[in-house]
């Protein structure tokens, strides 16, 4: 008969020994440079987070920088932007590299900053002298006018909302040379100089007629920049028919108040809208931020609309892997879940927390795999019951209201041990801040039991999803092993990768690096 003592020594012996702590002073891997910062560009928003200032934050990314170089930074400030719709991080990344490496500073420009959000960060991170300069300097200069010259005259005044810096502080520090007398007269106008009326653009005039009184029609331009008007009924009913998806969203309520549903042709536009996949795609949904639309709706907000949040979710979430065996969510409730998924930030901290995208994550997982196990965690794992066959957003309603306690990431897996289960793909979605369960054997809790749940599964996957900016692991990185972070939807097609054996190894990190730079 087998010694199951000496079995049970051998099997801990290849269980990789920790080499750091986690922020609770636990047992943890330390991750590499490359993986760190990957970690910190898919989840940092540089607000305060349950367990770093938004100071410690920045001075991290920064070492992270220095230690993986400009190749590699370069390649994270694309997939940041264009994978995992962060704004902050990959702004500071491009303008990181406009003093260490001309060629890929160029590069990154052209594909990260995309719009006049992205061109007022890059702009303010260079003048704050965090990267080692106080001012644009010659080259970032010439590649922000080549950037305003490239849009025409409606597409900067429609995106000129914004301060620290507006669009016109940013045209005052560059001196773009006008291209004929339309732009100089835009530049004029913008800037509040001398210029022809007669010249500007005809999005222009349309929208100081409309703000003196002499139209009722409402121009085509950003609800914030019409909002502090002194708007009609009919004038919502405008604004409404015409505003971007993200503004829709944003707005539902404010549409109910101002009576824009009282007009059934204007709420099946809204409806129709919100449900537009293409629609969906170009405003880079995050799937959190469909789950607060809809808890956010107010009573005044049709069903009929409400439906088409619950729709867009689905579609949404197409990446949503359909997996080939059996598959195990284990989303972390705990305490230090509650704290904003983008963190503490003035003026600007969202209600969306933490456990609300777990939550989410576990109810689209199950949604496309019915066959789930879900066993949400906190001090140990927490009993609930969720029908797959609900939607996406009432099932991750279910999950984010249980909350509270200490992290244990190795509770799931120690049940499933217990109770003896097969499955193939097992996913954590945590902070990784594990505590109660420190102070087994050489390794992290959770990694020992993995390693007695593979001697059953052998061919078994585990994917630890971090949705914040995190420097350590519970689970060392090996060919079964992928730690990754964020929470934009392309997540789920690198679990899909994975759970089909399609990635290559140091999973995440590699596919970065395939990124064209």
């Amino acid at each position: 008969m087998a010694n199951k003592t000496l079995f049970a020594s051998l099997r801990g012996a290849l269980i990789p020994e920790t080499d750091t702590e986690n922020s609770e002073g636990a047992p943890a891997y330390a991750l590499p440079p490359k993986q760190a910062l990957a970690q910190y560009a898919a989840t940092g928003c540089f607000g305060r987070t349950f367990y770093a200032s938004a100071e410690t934050q920045l001075d991290r990314v920064l070492q992270l920088c220095e230690a993986a170089g400009p190749e590699f930074v370069a390649r994270v400030a694309i997939y940041s932007r264009s994978k995992a719709y962060m704004k902050d991080m990959p702004a500071l990344l491009c303008a990181w590299l406009s003093s260490r490496d001309a060629r890929l500073h160029e590069t990154v420009f052209a594909q990260v900053i995309d719009n006049a959000r992205m061109l007022r960060n890059y702009v303010q991170v260079l003048r704050s002298g965090t990267v080692g300069r106080k001012s644009l300097g010659s080259a970032p200069k010439r590649l922000v006018r080549e950037w305003l010259a490239s849009r025409d005259e409606a597409a900067l005044f429609s995106s000129s909302v914004g301060q620290n810096p507006s669009l016109s502080d940013i045209v005052k520090m560059v001196h773009p040379k006008p291209a004929g007398a339309c732009r100089e007269a835009f530049y004029g106008y913008m800037l509040s100089r001398p210029h022809k009326a007669g010249a500007l653009p005809d999005l222009v005039k349309r929208f100081e007629q409309f703000k003196g009184g002499g139209t009722d029609e409402v121009p085509d331009l950003p609800f914030t920049m019409l909002s502090a008007l002194p708007l009609s009924a009919a004038n919502w009913v405008g604004i409404a028919m015409t505003a971007s998806w993200q503004t829709t969203r944003m707005n539902l309520n404010t549409f109910a108040r101002h009576k824009v549903f009282e007009d059934a042709e204007t709420t099946m536009l809204i409806a129709d809208r919100l449900k537009d996949p293409a629609e969906i795609a170009r405003a880079r949904v995050f799937p959190y931020q469909l789950l607060t639309a809809f808890q956010n709706c107010g009573a005044a907000v049709p069903g009929v609309v409400k439906g088409a949040l619950q729709d867009a979710m689905e579609l949404a979430i197409a990446n949503v892997p359909e997996i080939v065996g059996q598959v195990v969510v284990c989303p972390d409730v705990s305490g230090s879940m509650s704290s904003p998924v983008t963190g503490h930030r003035t003026g600007a901290t969202t209600a969306v927390r933490c456990i609300d995208v777990a939550a989410l994550v576990a109810a689209a997982i199950l949604r496309k795999n019915m066959a789930a196990e879900v066993i949400p965690f906190a001090t140990d794992v927490v009993a609930v019951e969720l029908n797959p066959r609900d939607s996406v957003l009432t099932n991750a309603a279910r999950l984010a209201a249980i909350g509270g306690g200490g992290t244990n990431c190795s509770a799931p897996l120690n049940q499933l041990n217990r109770r003896k289960v097969k499955a193939d793909l097992v996913i954590f979605v945590s902070d990784n801040e594990s505590w109660v369960d420190q102070g087994r054997g050489r390794g992290t809790a959770l990694m020992a039991e993995w390693a007695a749940f593979r001697q059953r599964n052998p061919t078994a996957r585990l994917v630890c999803l971090d949705i914040q900016p995190n420097q350590t692991t519970q689970a060392s990185e090996r060919e079964d092993i992928l730690n990754i972070g964020g929470f934009s939807d392309s997540v789920f097609e690198l679990i899909a990768a994975f759970a089909s054996g399609q990635l290559e190894p140091e999973h995440w990190v590699a596919r970065i690096e395939s990124v064209a730079a």
